[in-house]
């Protein structure tokens, strides 16, 4: 005889009525109202048809008993879901909890995000988190309903289908360029997530594929990312032409921006330009790499850096309650938080540009790294000029500013002493900043160096970890901006004040800044 666990008559109603949960009646309503702000922010599995589709799925509304809601695309796999043809619910904008979120599970998709585990594996990944594999699959199969490895698995199998739809790569390009370690492993896992082959995916897409091109071993491509609406991209790609490194990065007189980085395997060059309609914004990527398996990363921290998949609507609900960022939020809706293509960079920058002006701080970056940065030698994107010809560096590494930063670096000598012992620590592996770590370990680890104060802590998490709630009141650009719009501009004051802006006070920060 089996003897059932006892059920609350409140799990009881639940499961006779699962409208009666706050959160499902929540995505319920969403998903009838067919909300497109709700797209990339949570899943709608249909157990009745055996697929899962984007809130905004036009198909007919399924009966509520038929529905499940899960956070992650690999959740919908692990449940024997496949994702909808007519929707294609990973074309979308990617979930933003996973910046406002600071917990294990969101800093674990952070890292998987960027290719972790295709570089070092589970047990890497957990290393890098500081848990035990066992212990990470367990979190992660509890708040996200996958393990690591399925997580990693669906990310790829999302990157085949953006590279299957929006270039003409061939198919084993594709596959490697996704992550995956075989073509027949490729097959497979498309094949069982969309229920298609590859080749019958590429045929079915809506628009033409932008022509990847080979040249010296590298490859050029282009791909639409899907911003989350309101974008304003003229903001965030304009902070970032401002502070341009000379051949570096560089700002275009069509409003994009170029720059040249370094990715797991190898350099690239990246050219972002803001794309789309109000309605569905976008950024057009086009890039030139030095081995296509870097195309994952680069889709990641692109996003990051651009910060496309915050939640605007959200954030600016809560700015705009305020009387004081009313008017600049109507002005600029969907400000979006500046990130980092590499890490240390902003470390150094944050380092070099702090209580100096932006063209100061400019001109000591570009005299850094044409003295200590690695020449890049891939062509800019699109087929153009040769990027020696504007892009002739890439950013120094830590080591070498570590070793030769002295010779190269002016100013006070405590600020240089700063600048070298950030290297050293960096460089040997004392101090590690990556999107993997919790914002009050990073701030932490940053504060213990010598010539490290709040303020640089502050802006390194907010570029790094886009943490979403970080007002940087020691900040004089931003008390002045207070001041303009009637705010306290003392740090004390401003801070009990900016209280109410919370969780987005970093947001609030960029319309201080305007001010």
């Amino acid at each position: 005889m089996s003897i059932a666990h006892p059920v609350s008559s409140a799990a009881a109603a639940r499961a006779a009525d699962p409208l009666t949960d706050p959160v499902f009646a929540e995505r319920y309503r969403a998903m009838s109202a067919r909300d497109a702000r709700f797209d990339g922010q949570f899943i709608t599995g249909v157990h009745s048809t055996g697929i899962y589709c984007r809130p905004s799925c036009p198909a007919v509304t399924p009966k509520p008993g038929n529905v499940s809601f899960y956070l992650t695309a690999a959740a919908a796999h692990e449940a024997g879901l496949r994702a909808c043809k007519r929707c294609l619910p990973d074309a979308v904008p990617g979930s933003p909890q996973w910046n406002v979120r600071d917990d294990l599970a969101a800093r674990a998709m952070r890292l998987i995000a960027d290719g972790t585990v295709e570089r070092e594996g589970v047990p890497g990944l957990a290393r890098r988190l500081g848990y035990t594999p066992r212990h990470l699959n367990r979190v992660l199969t509890s708040e996200l309903g996958a393990g690591p490895l399925a997580l990693a698995r669906a990310h790829r199998a999302q990157t085949a289908r953006l590279l299957l739809t929006g270039t003409d790569l061939p198919i084993t390009d594709v596959a490697f360029a996704a992550g995956f370690s075989s073509v027949r492993q490729f097959n497979e896992t498309v094949a069982e997530v969309y229920r298609l082959t590859p080749g019958a995916i590429r045929a079915a897409a809506r628009r033409a594929p932008v022509a990847a091109h080979r040249q010296a071993g590298a490859v050029s491509l282009g791909l639409r990312l899907p911003a989350r609406a309101p974008f304003d991209g003229a903001s965030v790609i304009g902070f970032l032409a401002a502070r341009a490194i000379e051949g570096v990065e560089a700002a275009g007189a069509d409003g994009s921006y170029t720059r040249a980085l370094r990715l797991p395997h190898g350099p690239a060059v990246v050219r972002l330009t803001a794309t789309g309609t109000p309605a569905a914004p976008s950024v057009q990527c086009d890039a030139a790499l030095s081995d296509v398996a870097d195309l994952a990363p680069l889709v990641a921290r692109v996003r990051r850096l651009l910060d496309l998949d915050a939640d605007a609507e959200a954030i600016d609900a809560v700015l705009s309650a305020d009387p004081a960022l009313a008017p600049s939020v109507a002005a600029r809706p969907g400000l979006r938080l500046p990130g980092a293509v590499d890490a240390d960079e902003i470390v150094f920058r944050a380092l070099i540009g702090q209580q100096v002006s932006v063209a100061a701080a400019r001109t000591a970056l570009t005299r850094l790294t044409d003295a200590l940065g690695e020449p890049v030698a891939l062509e800019a994107p699109g087929g153009g000029a040769p990027a020696s010809a504007s892009f002739t560096r890439l950013f120094p590494t830590a080591e070498a500013i570590a070793e030769r930063g002295r010779e190269v670096l002016r100013g006070p000598a405590r600020r240089i002493d700063a600048i070298i012992g950030a290297a050293e620590a960096l460089a040997d592996g004392s101090l590690r900043i990556d999107v993997g770590e919790s914002r009050q370990e990073l701030e932490r680890r940053l504060l213990a160096l010598p010539g490290i104060g709040p303020w640089t802590a502050g802006y390194i998490a907010l570029r790094v970890l886009g943490s979403p709630d970080i007002l940087l009141t020691g900040d004089l650009a931003l008390r002045q901006g207070a001041a303009r719009l009637g705010l306290p501009a003392e740090p004390k004051a401003l801070a009990a004040y900016g209280t109410r802006w919370a969780p987005w006070r970093s947001y609030a920060g960029l319309h201080l800044w305007r001010a």
